[in-house]
């Protein structure tokens, strides 16, 4: 294998598995909060499409992103809502909101069908990334530098801030949380919002960086598996950026072995591989002692309800 081919390879896993990684994060928060959000795909969804609107009406691909934040925690709102002041069932709502953000992409997306933009680009000039090693530091989009800050970020957030302690109470214990005076639903909301907008943010990765046009239901389920991903991390931020770039890496196999002319399994086989994935690593998870729930929030999905 030739350094080049080498590089490149290298540089589609980050691609791949930017998006994967920052709508994992956002989940994470959320579930350490004690709430599951299932509808990750969706947020995606609407967030790629409020991205690639934005861009192709201004012009700029940054507004795009930030508007995908914006789209992302509002369809999160939509869902803190229903769960935390209405306590519909976070599963069934979840799943509604999937649905929701599908039809809502395919809608505002009709439009733009086939269309291109000037997407994100990279954030580094190209001068440093005229050898090798100044592609693997400086060659990538903006948004993968923002997924790694995010990872450091968010270890900090939940092992070194009051504000972490508060939110990882308020999921391992909601009653005693409320009981000494925090806003148990407060604290939900403001996490259910924070992974909208990184859910919002990683589908504007898929519109502005990887494929700068719109084609319908362009995160392909990506959402599905940034969910599993959480899951399989433990609930841990190092983990889940260990997961993301292992399940990058399968990915990319298709693409890959296509480039190189292998021909020993189909292309469709290929293609389910990151979804075969998933599944073997959550029924390897709920096969363990332990159970898939080890190291889950203990109020994870459970309703809050203020006795007083």
């Amino acid at each position: 294998m030739t350094p080049e081919i080498t590089i490149a390879i290298l540089m589609t896993v980050v691609g791949a598995s930017t998006p994967i990684l920052l709508a994992a994060l956002g989940e994470l928060v959320v579930e350490k909060s004690g709430v599951l959000n299932l509808g990750l795909e969706g947020m995606m969804l609407i967030g790629a499409v409020a991205a690639f609107a934005v861009a192709a009406t201004t012009g700029s691909a940054w507004l795009g992103a930030l508007v995908a934040m914006l789209a992302g925690a509002a369809a999160a709102l939509i869902f803190g809502v229903l769960t935390l002041t209405l306590t519909a069932n976070q599963v069934a709502t979840g799943l509604a909101l999937t649905i929701f953000g599908v039809g809502v992409s395919s809608l505002v997306g009709a439009p733009f069908v086939g269309m291109t933009v000037e997407g994100l680009g990279t954030l580094f000039p190209e001068s440093l990334a005229d050898d090798a090693w100044g592609r693997i530091l400086f060659g990538h989009n903006p948004l993968a530098y923002v997924s790694l800050l995010a990872v450091v970020l968010v270890v900090w957030f939940l092992n070194r801030s009051r504000a972490g302690l508060i939110l990882r109470a308020v999921g391992e214990s909601d009653e005693a949380a409320h009981s000494i005076g925090y806003s148990v639903i407060g604290v939900r909301y403001l996490a259910v919002l924070f992974g909208g907008a990184m859910a919002g943010l990683a589908g504007s990765c898929y519109s502005l960086v990887l494929t700068p046009l719109w084609a319908d239901q362009l995160t392909a389920g990506r959402g599905w598996i940034a969910l599993a991903l959480v899951v399989f991390a433990s609930w841990r931020p190092w983990r889940l950026f260990l997961g993301a770039y292992l399940f990058g890496g399968v990915m990319t196999l298709e693409l890959h072995a296509k480039a190189a002319g292998l021909s020993l399994l189909e292309p469709e086989f290929l293609a389910m591989l990151p979804y075969l994935a998933t599944i073997a690593v959550l029924t390897i998870i709920s096969l363990r002692r332990s159970g898939a729930r080890a190291g889950a929030p203990a109020c994870l999905a459970k309703p809050f309800r203020a006795s007083a």
